[in-house]
C-alpha cells in the first residue's frame, strides 16, 4: 500500500506542482528564508517579499551586517515579527560560528534561532536529500486521514511521516509533494477526496467529517488602545519603539496606552492577530511628547505594524 501510495503521490506531484521560486533553488539560505517566511503567512503574500529579500540581502553575510531595524523593515507586512529576530540572530550565528556558510548537519541546522525539527526536516531534505519529514499543519492533517487517526499526538505522526519519507526515495520531492497536498486536494475546508491521487490508500477517503477534526480553538481577546498622536509641520510624526517582547515588539509607532475599559466611541481601526483584536483610538496631542523617543520627518525607513499603517492612512 505504501508504495503505491507514495509512486500515485509523487506522480500526482510532478504534474500539478505550482511553480514557485523557491521550488527552483537548493541554495539554503534561500529554502531557509522561504520556510520561515511561510510558516505562518499566505503564499500569495510571501511571493513579491521573498524575492524582495535577496535583493536587499544577497547574502547571509550581507544580512547579518545590517541593524535588526534593517530587517524588521524588510519584513514589514509579513507579521510575526518574532520570525524576523530569528533570522537576523541566526545569519550573526551563521557568520560568527559556521565561517559564512550555512551548516549541512541537521543537528547543527536545529541549533539556529526560530528553527525547529520540521523547519530544519525541510531545509535538510530540500538542500541535502535527507530523509528528514516536515510536520506541518498541512502535512499532520494528510497523516491523520490516511490513517484514519484524527486524535494522533506529535509523537505518534512523527513516526508516521518518517516511515513514509524512508519509504518514498525522494526526500526532498515527498516533503513538498504532502505538504502541496495539504494545502489543495486534503484541505481542512474542503477536502476532494475524488481529486486525491491517494484515495485508494486512504482509510478516510470520502467519509472525511470536517466538523469532527479535531481543531485547537484559538481564543481571540479585545484589546482597546489609544495611539497618541504628536505631528508637527515642521518635525514630522513622534515615533517610538515598542519593546522587544509583547505585540509588535522591536517595531516603531506612535505612543501607546491600553485603556482599561472600551470606550464609547468606535475605533478608527481594528487590527486582528492570531489572539489579539486590536482597538485602534487615535488621540492628537497638542502637549509635547515624554518619553523615549523621536521627531521623524517620514515614516518611510521605520518599520511599523501594518495596523499602524492602516490607523495613519485614515487620520493623517
Amino acid at each position: 500500500m505504501s508504495s503505491d501510495r507514495c509512486r500515485a503521490l509523487l506522480g500526482w506531484y510532478g504534474d500539478n506542482a505550482r511553480q514557485l521560486p523557491w521550488r527552483e533553488t537548493t541554495l539554503p539560505y534561500h529554502i531557509w528564508v522561504s520556510e520561515v517566511m511561510l510558516q505562518q503567512t499566505q503564499v500569495k503574500t510571501v511571493l513579491p517579499r521573498y524575492l524582495e529579500w535577496f535583493e536587499l540581502f544577497p547574502t547571509v553575510e550581507a544580512l547579518a551586517s545590517v541593524s535588526t531595524d534593517d530587517v524588521l523593515k524588510a519584513w514589514e507586512g509579513l507579521g510575526y515579527y518574532r520570525r524576523a529576530r530569528f533570522i537576523h540572530k541566526a545569519a550573526q550565528m551563521i557568520t560568527s560560528d559556521f565561517a559564512g556558510r550555512f551548516p549541512n548537519d541537521f543537528d547543527d541546522i536545529m541549533k539556529l534561532p526560530g528553527i525547529g525539527r520540521s523547519t530544519a526536516g525541510a531545509i535538510s531534505s530540500f538542500c541535502f536529500g535527507t530523509a528528514t519529514p516536515v510536520l506541518d499543519g498541512n502535512v499532520k492533517r494528510v497523516l491523520k486521514r490516511w490513517h484514519a487517526k484524527p486524535e494522533a499526538n506529535d509523537k505518534t505522526l512523527w513516526l508516521l511521516a518518517q516511515k513514509a519519507i524512508n519509504d518514498s526515495a525522494d526526500p526532498a520531492t515527498w516533503n513538498q509533494a504532502m505538504m502541496e497536498l495539504g494545502a489543495s486536494a486534503c484541505s481542512a475546508k474542503s477536502p476532494k477526496c475524488g481529486e486525491c491521487p491517494t484515495h485508494e490508500n486512504c482509510l478516510s477517503a470520502f467519509r472525511v467529517e470536517v466538523s469532527k477534526e479535531i481543531r485547537k480553538k484559538v481564543e481571540v481577546l479585545d484589546v482597546h488602545w489609544r495611539v497618541h498622536l504628536h505631528t508637527c509641520p515642521k518635525k514630522g510624526i513622534w515615533l517610538t519603539q515598542r519593546p522587544d517582547s509583547g505585540i509588535w515588539g522591536g517595531l516603531w509607532s506612535p505612543p501607546i496606552s491600553e485603556l482599561a475599559d472600551q470606550p464609547d466611541e468606535q475605533p478608527t481601526h481594528t487590527h486582528q492577530l492570531t489572539h489579539r483584536r486590536l482597538h485602534l483610538y487615535p488621540l492628537q496631542s497638542e502637549s509635547e511628547p515624554n518619553g523615549e523617543g523621536r521627531w521623524v520627518p517620514s515614516i518611510e525607513g521605520y518599520a511599523l505594524p501594518t495596523g499602524i499603517h492602516r490607523l495613519l492612512e485614515k487620520v493623517i
